[in-house]
């Protein structure tokens, strides 16, 4: 496996963004970028919107490489047929390895004690990248910023950040990764270009997790990963975290119980909960309820033409599941209830939809 870093913006099986240099998919995103460059209008402000785990970040250091490159990126931009930068190109490699002076990151850091990461990103962090666009590039070309993400930033971040949006220097570029743009500051919205993400398809997902282990050297089955890019709702992230045997397990195993609903195997159900229970269960519990989620937002966008009283039963939980589980994770509740509770309010909402 190759040698990598704790960051709180990587999964440990795969590189980080910065270190993705195929992108599948978003052909539509790159050319939209490449024509922006070609017409030498330029926005100083891109919102790279969609769902987590997509592409958005490794699109937003793609950008970066091309832009860092030596020479003028709007002349390179006139013959280039995509974004993509060799790997042995002095910018890439500078920008893999976190050296170059004119590339900044605003994201979580890790906290004083060095155990684990910030839940946000603080007004400090973005006034030290403000500091920095206060002068010249140090190699004489663009800087370019990445915020990742931008709900991470508390509001006096964003309050901040938004301040060098409305007065921009000169060649100054914002790459700002969001994964529910409609929840960033109107403010910040309106100085910004939006290019929007869309989930990969199964086959995409595949494809980008097979290159992410091949290039971690990292041994994986092939069936496994395309069961897992089924199930990730076109999240290249959700498929590497699923691709693991036991995690995979677990989230058949819920989709299985969601399926069956409105019925309640209780036997099923009483194993999934202790499954998700103690210390140990900490993370099958996320992925649990990232599942739940993913499958309550399907079945909401598959019926999003139907009568609000067909959706309302299903809205209702999905509020109540966010609460709960925030609960759990702030006042480190017992697991177990939630999860026999949340299937069974699951089981009367899908009940009451199909008789609404």
């Amino acid at each position: 496996m190759r040698e990598t870093t704790d960051e709180p913006d990587r999964l440990p099986i795969a590189p980080h963004p910065r270190e993705t240099l195929a992108l599948v998919g978003h052909e539509v995103q790159e050319r939209a970028f490449l024509d922006a460059l070609r017409s030498g209008r330029t926005h100083h402000a891109w919102l790279l919107g969609g769902p987590e785990g997509t592409g958005k970040a490794s699109f937003a250091y793609r950008v970066a490489r091309f832009m860092l490159a030596a020479g003028d990126p709007a002349t390179r931009a006139q013959t280039a047929q995509s974004l993509a930068m060799p790997e042995n190109d002095p910018a890439t490699r500078r920008v893999m390895a976190r050296s170059h002076p004119d590339l900044h990151l605003l994201r979580r850091s890790l906290k004083p004690d060095g155990k684990s990461y910030t839940s946000n990103i603080p007004v400090d962090a973005a006034r030290r990248v403000i500091d920095r666009f206060g002068s010249s590039a140090a190699e004489g070309g663009w800087r370019i910023c990445i915020v990742d993400s931008a709900e991470d930033m508390d509001r006096p971040a964003a309050n901040a950040l938004l301040k060098l949006l409305e007065e921009p220097p000169p060649r100054a570029l914002f790459l700002i990764v969001a994964h529910a743009p409609g929840r960033l500051l109107p403010t910040i919205r309106s100085r910004c270009r939006l290019l929007g993400f869309e989930p990969l398809s199964p086959e995409q997902v595949a494809e980008a997790g097979r290159i992410a282990l091949q290039r971690m050297e990292t041994p994986f089955d092939d069936s496994a990963l395309l069961r897992a890019a089924s199930l990730s709702e076109g999240s290249v992230k959700r498929a590497l975290t699923y691709v693991d045997p036991e995690t995979l397990a677990l989230v058949e195993a819920v989709r299985a119980r969601l399926d069956a609903l409105p019925q309640i195997d209780l036997s099923a159900l009483l194993a999934l909960a202790e499954d998700v229970a103690g210390k140990a269960g900490e993370r099958d519990f996320g992925v649990m309820i990232e599942t739940v989620q993913g499958w309550l937002s399907d079945h909401l966008h598959a019926h999003a033409a139907a009568q609000p009283a067909r959706l309302a039963p299903l809205a209702e939980v999905w509020e109540k599941l966010q609460k709960a589980a925030r609960e759990v994770e702030t006042y480190n509740l017992d697991r177990r209830p939630l999860v026999i509770s949340m299937f069974h309010d699951l089981s009367s909402a899908v009940a009451r939809s199909r008789a609404a």
